[in-house]
């Protein structure tokens, strides 16, 4: 699950729309007219603001198009990022931005169920885009929100066949005949607000079906006790052979940064995958939002920002 991450570069904001309350979406092109890198369904960028602020955001435009979309859910907790969009990115000012990278791609299957809820959506757009007129697979799809006008893309989806479910209309998503009338072969997908996300996982355990496929845009409750992760232990750079000493309180990110060795992160939640980074040597303790629980049980990539080591030393591929 080794991801490939490249260089910042500074795009052109060639549309702004209100989609929906509170929501705004972002068309971007290259300033020169070059064409942006490929990517497929289910990636996201990361967003740098002139405030300091680093953020994630999904693609939602087709992912053969030459710009990209993103579409930003004004927070009511923001804590910088989509408040500052919201308020000062117009058109044709410059946005830094930087992948696309996935960590929820699309995988093969004889069909599909998506559960958005909210702006989890803008993910699952060109994920259907896809799945209409490339695979040309079976689908079903469940769009909740709070209410009508708070749903971002709801006509043109709405088009599609995509069922809307306003929550002050209709009440929660109806999860477990969702899940029920789906194909025990359906691949699902869900992205939106946690609460959403741990229900599907839970219905789906009950149902005996696989784990979903989902992506959190906040990290779940990690349950740290007696995970053999709290107390202090040595991280080895493999390319340099330094050793860091890493105290119960601090992370392996903060230790390393401030060590002077160079490593990519961003949200230090454990969600994003900006610092994945591949162990050499030691025993793993996941705290993080992303990886499968197959990825964990394999141990060779962690997530540095809130991981930890259960014995006495880490050896990272750094």
């Amino acid at each position: 699950m080794a991801y490939v991450y490249e260089d910042y570069r500074d795009l052109k904001v060639i549309e702004r729309v209100e989609e929906a309350d509170g929501v705004v979406s972002i068309r971007l092109e290259a300033p020169e007219g070059e064409r942006l890198p490929g990517w497929d369904p289910g990636a996201h960028i990361d967003v740098q603001l002139e405030n300091g602020v680093e953020r994630q955001y999904s693609l939602c435009s087709h992912f053969g198009a030459d710009t990209w979309r993103i579409a930003i859910l004004n927070e009511p907790q923001s804590r910088g990022g989509s408040s500052y969009i919201h308020e000062h990115v117009k058109v044709g000012d410059a946005v830094r931005t930087r992948g696309p990278r996935n960590n929820f791609p699309l995988v093969d299957a004889p069909a599909y169920l998506f559960i958005a809820g909210g702006i989890g959506v803008t993910p699952m757009i060109p994920m259907l885009g896809e799945v209409i007129f490339d695979k040309d697979a079976p689908w079903t799809f469940w769009y909740g929100g709070r209410t009508r006008a708070s749903m971002a893309f709801r006509d043109r989806l709405e088009g599609l066949g995509v069922t809307l479910w306003p929550e002050d209309e209709k009440g929660l998503l109806p999860l477990k005949k969702i899940l029920t009338d789906a194909a025990p072969d359906t691949a699902v997908y869900c992205c939106g607000p946690g609460p959403l996300i741990d229900a599907v996982e839970q219905a789906c355990a009950k149902l005996g079906r696989p784990a979903p496929h989902v992506e959190r845009f906040s990290a779940k409750a990690v349950d740290t006790d007696g995970d053999g992760g709290d107390h202090e232990f040595t991280v080895v750079v493999n390319s340099t052979g330094a050793e860091f000493s890493v105290p119960v309180d601090t992370s392996i990110v903060e230790v390393l940064q401030a060590g002077g060795v160079p490593i990519m992160t961003s949200c230090a939640e454990g969600v994003c995958g900006t610092c994945e980074t591949k162990v050499i040597e030691g025993e793993i303790v996941h705290r993080d939002s992303l990886l499968s629980d197959e990825d964990k049980e394999e141990g060779i990539y962690m997530m540095p920002c809130v991981s930890r080591c259960k014995g006495d030393r880490l050896v990272l591929d750094l």
